[in-house]
């Protein structure tokens, strides 16, 4: 076993937007140290605050070293010689992943002359390596990130919504129907989608087609027919009557969330996945909520898809552009810089739609594309690690 399979007592983390390479190496069990020097600016203390919360709760000791100005090399190196001169004799190794460029010079050159191990953290391959006299070793990293603590790194907290009975056979051949018949059944499908919304929004399982003034469709009745005989709702005359407030969420669209929940768990190995939820809701320090349709980590990075099945187009519906702006602000502040996002409607995009979602960088698996998702999920992923 090298040297470097035994933790320093100390790591000092350089504390940046990105919290994953941090978290990585101070939570491994190779690592772990007994306690952590946060070296922090005064743009970086709310990330801080966030990761002294996940550091803490695994038992790790967290210091603070501020910054004066992370912009002048001279203070940045004053600031780190006295950090040197304070823990002289104490067992310290460097991670010098995070902060700014500059930071990271200032910090690995005090570290070498104070004779700290200094080491990079490359959290696509989950391996430490090693530099200064020890350069050029790589460390495999055997602890894994969990949503948990990720989210918990970039200060938010998770909940889980409330569990969702999985589909029996005749809801998985139901979803195999609406994935085969796109075209067709796009109408009728959101149609179906806004009743159950209107439904849920008065608390109800029934609602009535007459009330609704909804004018007779005989796609929406053949498509009300099938999701009968799956269990998910009745009808009765002009009034449908759901199941339950689980099955009225499958027919309002849990039907394409649980799809690829499905999909994005049979790819596991294909996609390095380590952790995945759906229908989560996060929250972060100031009390704002978000819902996520489905979230995972795959190779320490996190992806968040956003569902939709219903149409977008409609007076007083959820127009796409609102739902792309949305959620490129949700993947900017839950998961940042290396997060990515990608909508899944079952309906396609107009042009400009998609010339939005590409200016944003919101990846798109929309209408007939579906039936690719799982080479669109492939592809999206490992473009994501570039």
């Amino acid at each position: 076993m090298s040297e470097n399979r035994h933790p320093a007592a100390v790591q000092v983390l350089l504390v940046s937007h990105q919290a994953a390479p941090n978290l990585l190496a101070a939570l491994d069990p190779g690592l772990k140290p007994a306690e952590a020097v946060l070296v922090v600016s005064d743009k970086m203390r709310e990330r801080a605050d966030a990761l002294e919360r996940v550091l803490r709760e695994a038992g790790v000791r967290t210091h603070r070293q501020p910054l004066p100005n992370e912009h002048d090399y001279p203070a940045l190196e004053a600031a780190l010689m006295d950090l040197a001169a304070e823990r002289d004799g104490e067992s310290i190794a460097l991670n010098v992943t995070g902060g700014t460029k500059l930071m990271a010079l200032a910090a690995q050159s005090i570290a070498l002359a104070a004779g700290w191990k200094v080491f990079y953290v490359d959290a696509d391959t989950d391996e430490v390596i090693w530099l200064g006299r020890q350069a050029g070793q790589r460390q495999r990293l055997t602890e894994q990130l969990r949503l948990r603590h990720y989210l918990m790194g970039y200060g938010f907290t998770l909940d889980a919504g409330s569990p969702r009975p999985l589909p029996d056979d005749g809801q998985e051949a139901l979803i195999h129907t609406l994935l085969l018949q796109i075209g067709s059944l796009e109408k009728p499908l959101g149609q179906l989608n806004w009743l159950a919304q209107r439904a849920e929004d008065r608390r109800s399982l029934s609602i009535s087609l007459d009330a609704e003034k909804l004018q007779p469709d005989p796609n929406l009745e053949a498509l009300l027919r099938q999701f009968q005989a799956a269990g998910v709702l009745s009808v009765t005359g002009a009034a449908i009557t759901f199941a339950d407030d689980a099955r009225r969420g499958f027919a309002k669209g849990g039907w394409l969330e649980h799809h690829l929940h499905r999909l994005v768990s049979g790819l596991g190995g294909t996609l390095g996945l380590r952790d995945l939820a759906a229908n989560l809701e996060v929250t972060d320090a100031g009390g704002v909520t978000n819902e996520l349709d489905l979230a995972f980590l795959a190779r320490n990075r996190l992806f968040i898809v956003e569902c939709k099945t219903a149409r977008m187009d409609k007076p007083n519906a959820p127009k796409a552009n609102d739902t792309l702006f949305k959620l490129a602000e949700i993947v900017r502040r839950v998961g940042g810089l290396g997060a990515r996002g990608l909508l899944a409607s079952y309906r396609p995009l107009r042009d400009s739609e998609q010339r939005l979602a590409r200016a944003l960088g919101i990846e798109l698996v929309c209408g007939p594309e579906l039936a690719r998702l799982p080479t669109k999920l492939k592809t999206w992923v490992e473009a994501g690690r570039a």
